[in-house]
């Protein structure tokens, strides 16, 4: 079964390269630009979620609560995913699964994510 990510970030250009980097990876993804959707896509299974933190109208935190909420989540790892990397503490302490800053590493990110949809967590910045 082909791996699902869903990534939730406004800036077109960091959805870009991610979606490159997942594309390499034989990863297949839901991309949203505007966090206020990610109630359209509750249903889908997925096996990462990919959050930007700072994002108009509703933030990473608040995406996150309602993500867990949801039993469809319960067992998908969040990753933070932001170029706020002074956000890592909070971001552990508010419930992510892992954190990844921005930009990527492009050579280390395919062990990251085998790590991450193994259950296993991910603190980095760059």
């Amino acid at each position: 079964m082909v791996n699902r990510a869903l990534i939730v970030d406004d800036n077109a250009d960091n959805v870009g390269v991610l979606e490159e980097m997942l594309t390499l990876e034989g990863v297949e993804y839901t991309s949203l630009h505007d966090p206020n959707q990610v109630g359209g896509v509750m249903n889908n299974r997925y096996d990462v979620v990919f959050l930007d933190l700072e994002m108009p109208d509703i933030n990473g935190y608040e995406v996150l609560e309602q993500l867990k909420a949801s039993t469809q989540f319960a067992k998908v790892p969040i990753v933070a995913y932001t170029v706020h990397v002074s956000e890592i503490n909070a971001a552990r302490n508010r419930g992510f699964d892992s954190f990844l800053g921005k930009p990527l590493d492009v050579d280390l990110f395919p062990a990251q994510l085998q790590k991450i949809l193994n259950g296993q967590q991910i603190w980095v910045t760059p």
